[in-house]
């Protein structure tokens, strides 16, 4: 295993004295092993975030403060020293835990990414660990990355990291995740499971005139509390939750191929861009608009260099 340099402290570096609530920054650097990476700087006075899950990894660090965070049924808290490592598809939320706010930093790497560090879709089965060398070097690379002053010595370091990160606190493939478990546990979470996947599935293609809960319990032969009850056992949301969040996942990606924010409202349909801006913060924490210029001006970075 290669050593990742670590510090002598007991707790990362802060992010300065800065104590404006509810600031948020993406940062999207393009070309770490031939796909984009995209990382998060923010700092949380007040707001808690909506349930909701990523695509990707969420691997990061509280630089300041303390978060509280609702994770696989419990909650955790976790302050500067400690390692966040959350799986793609988990259902989480995360918030201050007092009135003194939070700052963070998080990568989010997908799992082809994540699996240069020696395994093949690694398993986090903890993921709140008190590691504070590999916090350290958590901070310490994503400032590179963000600041973009040498992106071969920091690509480096983000993949000596995420290897050091693998070794010490992933297993083998051969572990699954509670979304594994699930599917192959008890009775009555496969079934949950099922009807999950029939009402996220269908959710999915009528996005944009999506059918009523009384549509989709109907169709499964299910009362309607029955159906609320079974999703939430599996998705840890209600269905209007999910499929906000999927919205939001769906809009990301057309401001990613340079849709205004209107236009992405309406194709993943929001009622208007007022819907797809609350959703938007409260899933990824910036407004769509300030999200497109992140993106924009790294890609703007990538043709100038």
């Amino acid at each position: 295993m290669t050593r990742t340099a670590g510090g002598s402290g007991t707790s990362s570096p802060p992010d300065g004295g800065d104590r404006e609530p509810d600031r948020a920054v993406w940062t999207r650097v393009r070309g770490v092993q031939g796909t984009p990476l995209d990382l998060l700087t923010a700092r949380i006075g007040a707001r808690h975030y909506a349930p909701h899950a990523h695509d990707e990894y969420a691997i990061g660090v509280c630089t300041d403060g303390l978060e509280v965070m609702s994770y696989r049924g419990e909650r955790h808290y976790t302050g500067p020293g400690m390692l966040v490592m959350l799986e793609p598809g988990e259902v989480h939320t995360g918030g201050p835990a007092d009135a003194g706010g939070f700052t963070y930093r998080v990568f989010y790497p997908n799992a082809a990414l994540l699996s240069e560090g020696g395994l093949h879709v690694p398993h986090f089965p903890e993921a709140f660990v008190r590691d504070e060398e590999l916090a350290q070097e958590v901070w310490r690379t994503h400032r590179l990355l963000v600041r973009d002053d040498d992106l071969l010595e920091s690509e480096t370091r983000l993949l000596e990291l995420l290897r050091a990160l693998v070794h010490r606190h992933a297993l083998s493939p051969m572990h699954t995740s509670r979304r594994g478990t699930f599917e192959t546990g008890e009775r009555g979470d496969a079934a949950a499971l099922r009807i999950a996947r029939a009402v996220t599935g269908r959710l999915a293609d009528e996005l944009v005139d999506p059918p009523t809960l009384a549509d989709l319990a109907a169709d499964l032969g299910l009362s309607r509390y029955q159906l609320l009850r079974a999703f939430r056992d599996a998705e840890g949301m209600p269905p209007y939750a999910w499929l906000a969040q999927h919205r939001v996942a769906r809009a990301r990606a057309l401001l990613d191929a340079g849709h205004r924010p209107a236009e992405a409202a309406t194709l993943v349909g929001f009622a208007d861009q007022a819907h797809l801006t609350r959703w938007f913060r409260r899933v990824l924490g910036v407004t769509p608009g300030a999200y497109r210029n992140s993106v924009q001006d790294s890609a703007l970075r990538v043709r100038r260099s």
